[in-house]
């Protein structure tokens, strides 16, 4: 896309990935960030448009399409030629979807133009997949909570069963309820630590992953999550330990510990 601005605003806004600081066209070309991650070129690098060989001044976020964008004196340079105007960028005072449809179709009905490309059907694609990828997510992060409730309790059932003569030779000793519990349900509180903390690091990359691999080649997803993404299952697996614990303790006081020192092993 060609102007003889420094940038395309109010249409278009170039704005970095990272820090969404505004960009303009007077340092030379910008491309979007998908092409250029497809591409595998940086800013200072250069990338092949149209036959010609560009020097890749900035990488703009663009969730949808591959974009190039550059001043008209920049391409009279690189291609020996003036721009050929042959689109218009139009922005309607009412967005209603109705009023996109009819002037779609008003416009479609003059000769000169060839073809109508909406933003609004741009934007409904892309929620399908965002909307498909939710609920995909949704039903993982279910499935998960319910296989670490299922591992924590059979983890737990079988530490208790095969060290209950243990258990009932350090409460004969004198040591309170709450003391007993946590001498076996220390362990499985350490190794749950340690399992959020590899699982948040390891769901970290992997995230970025799927990202990358999941979405179309028009289509960039920002791999940039809000902090209660990971709040959220640390919240979970925190509340199921604390369950747990309260129903570890509970079956200990209901243990005959006598009984459990004359079985044999």
């Amino acid at each position: 896309m060609v102007t003889d601005k420094e940038n395309f605003e109010p249409f278009i806004s170039l704005e970095r990935p990272d820090n969404q600081q505004k960009l303009t066209l007077k340092n030379g070309v910008v491309v979007s960030d998908k092409l250029v991650r497809i591409a595998g070129v940086s800013p200072g690098g250069s990338i092949e448009l149209g036959g010609k060989s560009v020097k890749l001044a900035a990488v703009s976020e663009n969730h949808f399409g591959h974009f190039a964008f550059m001043k008209a004196t920049d391409y009279q340079k690189i291609y020996g030629k003036k721009p050929e105007k042959n689109a218009y960028l139009v922005r309607l005072k009412d967005s209603s979807s109705k009023n996109i449809v009819d002037k779609a179709n008003e416009f479609m009905s003059l000769k000169s133009v060839k073809s109508v490309s909406q933003n609004a059907s741009m934007v409904k694609q892309f929620n399908v997949l965002a909307d498909s990828l939710n609920n995909t997510m949704l039903v993982l992060v279910l499935i998960s909570i319910l296989l670490a409730v299922v591992i924590l309790y059979n983890l737990t059932n079988i530490n208790v069963a095969e060290r209950i003569r243990e258990l009932s030779t350090i409460k004969v000793l004198g040591f309170h309820n709450k003391e007993v519990t946590l001498y076996i349900y220390r362990e499985t509180i350490i190794l749950s630590v340690i399992g959020m903390a590899v699982g948040l690091l390891g769901g970290f990359f992997l995230h970025r992953f799927l990202i990358e691999k999941v979405a179309p080649s028009i289509i960039s997803l920002n791999p940039q999550v809000s902090p209660s993404v990971y709040l959220f299952p640390l919240t979970a697996v925190t509340l199921i330990l604390t369950l747990l614990g309260f129903f570890v303790n509970y079956r200990l006081r209901r243990v005959d510990m006598l009984e459990a020192l004359k079985s044999v092993d």
